[in-house]
């Protein structure tokens, strides 16, 4: 508690009401009175109170009574007893048993009223420090886990600016670099409020590597709406001298004497914040490294339009086996869209050769199915063991005639004014030694589209493959002027927000 205690003084009797609020005050505590026991509980939980001196025998309910409700709703609060009456062994031991934390009775010495006041106190003062601590500390322990399982960096730093404001009960703001430089806070306007993140700009001039603790005007840090009158204490954890330190802001007031649950709060979000801005660094570079395995460009095709999206799995920081494939040979669109099984840097190595073999059986003028079966005997002979799922179509722009092989992939679909229809071409995938059926053979009319897509885009773990087909059709029903902006409503509309796993999409119009 701050400042000075407030005792609560009850008792009927007037004279002995006068003496204890007299020596009470000359001791230098505040002193509030009440007559009667329904009063003193009417009071206690209203007014700030932190000791409650109480005559054993009032006139509505027994001191025994009163100090049971007490402690029934305010366990922290502490009572002494006063009795003006004769008492015996078993006064005392009901009095201590219902709750009472000490029992004085006539004569009572004033110094002895005093001592009695303070000590209690002490001790209620320690539990409360300890009490506190421990939930803090709890609070601490929950925050650090949720940061570390944290998705992204936004997310962080929200559960972060939460978890500091249910911490210490008050406004909180987290304050950190990301990978790219940039300088975000998450903010909480206090206990049960949600987080946000906002931008935010710091001067970290001068402050040194480890952990520092500084108060400072609420001006400086104009996140949240601190409570007036208060200043605020910034933490700042720093773990290596290369990188920015990260800030925790919470009001003065909710501050302890070194405030270690603060200072230890900070260095845990610097911890998970660091480790995010590795995750996002080698996400970064994976992505790159996939990107970079695939066409560099969409060719210009008369007669044709085409689209393509390609989103990596947010969730991962490996490379994956997603691919596409889209180029004109002698006169024919050559597209192809696979995935191999796995998602690592193998699956990508794997994914690679295939797409390159399959550019180079294509070259050679073979048909999709011999360029499958092509594909399929070099992977059983080179990559035994690796399984993968292609869809191969040749298409002559002029006249919509297409070829198309499918090993094991999930079918394409066509879409024309409002009708949707898979094209079905049922094989074994890439690895499996089986026979394989006849290139299917159709004709593309004009104005219709079709979508080639791989599994990321339909699968979900709480719905079949049947229900994405079902969903996929219904979405691809509509299909927009731009396919750029058709291909990126499939992806919202069908695509979960964090993406499991990678997902690839081709959209192809024929004039």
């Amino acid at each position: 508690m701050d400042g000075t205690p407030t005792v609560l003084v009850v008792d009927d009797s007037q004279t002995k009401r006068y003496l204890l609020v007299n020596w009470l005050t000359r001791a230098g505590f505040t002193v509030l009175e009440a007559e009667t026991g329904g009063e003193a509980l009417s009071r206690v939980g209203v007014d700030p109170i932190d000791l409650v001196v109480l005559d054993v025998r009032l006139p509505d309910l027994s001191g025994f009574e009163v100090c049971e409700r007490i402690k029934s709703v305010h366990p922290a609060l502490p009572v002494i007893h006063v009795s003006a009456h004769a008492i015996d062994a078993t006064d005392r031991t009901q009095g201590l048993t219902r709750g009472a934390d000490a029992y004085l009775a006539e004569p009572i010495e004033p110094d002895e009223l005093i001592a009695t006041a303070h000590a209690v106190l002490r001790y209620y003062q320690a539990r409360q420090r300890a009490e506190l601590l421990a939930e803090r500390l709890t609070g601490l322990a929950d925050t650090t886990v949720a940061v570390h399982a944290a998705p992204n960096f936004a997310r962080l730093l929200e559960t972060a600016a939460t978890g500091a404001a249910e911490i210490f009960k008050s406004p909180a703001a987290v304050v950190a670099e990301t990978f790219d430089g940039d300088c975000l806070a998450g903010v909480c306007a206090g206990p049960g409020a949600e987080g946000k993140v906002v931008p935010w700009t710091v001067d970290d001039r001068g402050v040194p590597t480890g952990a520092t603790v500084r108060v400072q005007d609420p001006a400086g840090w104009a996140l949240v709406d601190w409570p007036r009158g208060d200043t605020v204490t910034v933490a700042a954890a720093r773990l290596r001298e290369d990188r920015a330190p990260l800030y925790v802001v919470v009001p003065t007031a909710t501050q302890t004497a070194r405030t270690p649950v603060l200072v230890q709060l900070a260095q845990a979000v610097a911890s998970a914040v660091e480790a995010q801005r590795s995750f996002d660094e080698e996400h970064r570079i994976a992505v790159t490294l996939q990107r970079s395995l695939l066409p560099r460009r969409i060719p210009e095709i008369a007669g044709l339009d085409l689209a393509v999206r390609y989103e990596p799995a947010s969730a991962q920081t490996e490379v994956g086996g997603d691919f596409y494939e889209l180029v004109m040979l002698d006169g024919h669109l050559l597209l192809a869209i696979g995935d191999v099984a796995g998602h690592s840097l193998h699956a990508a190595t794997v994914m690679a050769e295939l797409r390159h073999a399959l550019r180079a059986y294509a070259v050679e003028g073979h048909q999709p199915g011999e360029i499958l079966h092509r594909v399929d005997e070099l992977m059983r002979t080179l990559l035994p063991g690796e399984l993968a799922t292609i869809c191969v179509l040749l298409l002559e722009p002029a006249t919509g005639q297409v070829r198309l092989a499918s090993a094991g992939h999930l079918p394409p679909l066509i879409s024309k004014d409002g009708r949707v229809e898979y094209v079905q071409h049922s094989a074994p995938l890439l690895g499996v030694r089986a026979p394989r059926p006849a290139d299917l053979e159709f004709v593309l009319p004009a104005g219709a589209t079709m979508v080639f897509y791989t599994d990321g885009l339909i699968e979900r773990r709480d719905a079949t493959i049947d229900e994405g087909l079902t969903a996929l059709a219904a979405c691809a029903a509509r299909v927009d002027d731009n396919l750029d902006r058709f291909c990126q409503r499939l992806l919202v509309e069908l695509a979960p927000d964090e993406i499991q796993d990678d997902v690839a999409v081709v959209a192809l119009r024929r004039h």
